[in-house]
């Protein structure tokens, strides 16, 4: 089945450039080192679909020219993945119906906090229309696309990767197990976090997401959720193995 995927954000939780920040990817002439928070869009000639809805979602959604959606599926519910959800509202204004979301619990729990008045039993115009589907690490479809779940750990949290057809999409992660990591293998494509080049507690490195990627052996791999510390997006893509690179904003893929 054709899918479009378009890289809505490449960066992590601060965006690149980073406030305040001078270094030389921070303050680079060069677009693709400019990183909204990460999340992509999927569709096709059915269905349009976006992973996450982080602080960036109405300019990433206005950017990318989306102009139905039927559906949002959330990885976790940190603020960078989450904090875009309220502008669904325009959807829900030219559509007249709700949002489906998808989100595992711990993630419907923070979704329920944060936009409390969309799940009020005071409703008024205005307020975002949503249903929410609970994901308990199942297969589920959005229209015509299945989403098969990849449980991976972001230190002791859960995070959501996931598979549609031979797309596969991790981020935030720094363990993936072994019978997960099966899941992923034969994939096409690729996508997974490489937040920089030195150990964090809760990210792949970026050596260690080029290790994840040779025992996936996926044809073609991107890295996502960059941090300004990883280095010039051009020069660190000189370097990267044959068959793998860096997503940057608003690459475009057909599969």
């Amino acid at each position: 089945m054709f899918v479009n995927i378009t890289f809505l954000g490449t960066g992590t939780s601060q965006g690149v450039p980073m406030i305040g920040c001078t270094c030389a990817v921070c303050t680079s002439a060069d677009p693709k080192d400019n990183r909204l928070r990460s999340a992509v869009w999927l569709r096709n000639e059915e269905t349009s679909v976006v992973i996450d809805s982080g602080p960036d979602f109405r300019y990433q959604m206005l950017r990318a020219k989306v102009q139905t959606l039927d559906g949002i599926v959330f990885t976790h519910g940190h603020k960078d993945h989450v904090a875009g959800l309220d502008d669904v509202r325009a959807y829900n204004y030219w559509t007249q119906k709700d949002i489906d979301i998808f989100a595992n619990a711990d993630t419907e729990t923070v979704l329920r906090r944060e936009f409390h008045y969309a799940f009020s039993n005071l409703q008024y115009p205005g307020l975002p229309q949503l249903k929410i589907h609970t994901l308990s690490g199942q297969d589920f479809e959005v229209g015509n696309l299945t989403f098969k779940t990849i449980k991976t750990l972001h230190y002791k949290l859960e995070v959501y990767g996931y598979r549609i057809g031979d797309f596969t999409y991790i981020t935030d992660a720094n363990y993936i197990a072994p019978e997960e990591l099966e899941k992923i293998k034969g994939s096409k494509i690729l996508v997974l976090n490489a937040l920089r080049h030195e150990e964090h507690i809760s990210h792949f490195t970026l050596s260690q997401a080029i290790a994840i990627a040779r025992e996936v052996g996926a044809t073609q791999t991107y890295f996502t959720h960059i941090s300004h510390q990883l280095g010039l997006h051009e020069e660190v893509n000189r370097e990267l193995p044959e068959g793998m690179a860096l997503a940057y904003d608003g690459l475009t893929l057909n599969l």
